[in-house]
């Protein structure tokens, strides 16, 4: 496992593991994590031969949010994290939760200790959240006179009632993961949410991998979108998997009786 200064990272059989390694600071946000999540998160794009990535954090919380004792030390990293440059669609803040969601692979995020502010909106950027039901959870922006600005109006929206999004983000109270897995923005709890983790990521491995990333790519341009425009997105996304080398293999897979399928190749690109 190479150590990035402030994440870890390492493959293991298709599965990209990422760790924020800030563990002394409960992996609060500094500039250097901005750029090395972000920079973990590219790198993860350009390899085909990843599957599935599980997003931890080490030590004995998942991400406290945004360190503030830093940007005391240093008032202008607001402006490098917040200032949106003109030739791009989002600031760094927004980056590092919202590049989750962008890759063309599955993202897990396994949720322990605390899980606060910028780390909450992390989470809600990942494909599916499992945590510890003592796991605690806050949208504690309002705590700073602030509100959810690293994506979180766009995963909160998707994942839960405008009331329930109102109420966490206006009063920024703790919850437990297991309220937050009844307000739906924890996918899974677990006693050993890592363990759950990989379970799932290796089941997604075994699937096509062109298949999951369509499947990713298509729920991304349809969910909430109107009827005729959710029938033409799959019909696209559909004629660019049908006859392609992992959509042969996995028919030859489904219909062969062997217990030794036929492997696939790296995913292409969607």
């Amino acid at each position: 496992m190479s150590d990035q200064s402030r994440v870890l990272f390492a493959v293991k059989d298709h599965i990209a593991y990422v760790t924020m390694n800030r563990p002394e600071k409960h992996n609060g946000l500094d500039m250097a994590m901005f750029r090395d999540m972000i920079a973990t998160a590219k790198k993860i794009r350009k390899d085909r031969s990843i599957r599935c990535v599980i997003l931890s954090g080490n030590g004995s919380s998942f991400c406290s949010g945004l360190d503030f004792q830093a940007v005391n030390k240093d008032p202008g990293i607001v402006a490098k994290v917040f200032l949106k440059l003109p030739w791009t669609k989002q600031n760094i803040a927004q980056e590092i939760a919202h590049c989750w969601r962008d890759l063309p692979v599955p993202v897990i995020s396994v949720i322990h200790g605390n899980c606060f502010g910028g780390g909450m909106q992390i989470i809600l950027a990942t494909d599916y959240r499992i945590a510890r039901a003592d796991a605690s959870l806050a949208i504690m922006e309002m705590k700073w006179g602030l509100i959810p600005d690293m994506s979180g109006m766009v995963t909160l929206s998707r994942l839960t009632r405008i009331d329930i999004a109102q109420e966490l983000t206006m009063t920024g109270r703790k919850f437990t993961a297991r309220e937050g897995h009844e307000f739906g923005l924890i996918s899974r709890l677990a006693d050993d949410p890592m363990a759950a983790a990989e379970q799932l990521a290796q089941t997604i491995c075994r699937q096509s991998p062109d298949a999951v990333a369509a499947a990713k790519y298509l729920f991304r341009k349809t969910w909430k979108a109107d009827t005729w425009k959710a029938l033409r997105w799959e019909r696209w996304v559909q004629a660019r998997l049908l006859g392609r080398k992992n959509q042969r293999i996995a028919m030859k897979n489904g219909l062969s009786k062997s217990d030794d399928p036929l492997p696939f190749i790296d995913r292409r690109s969607f």
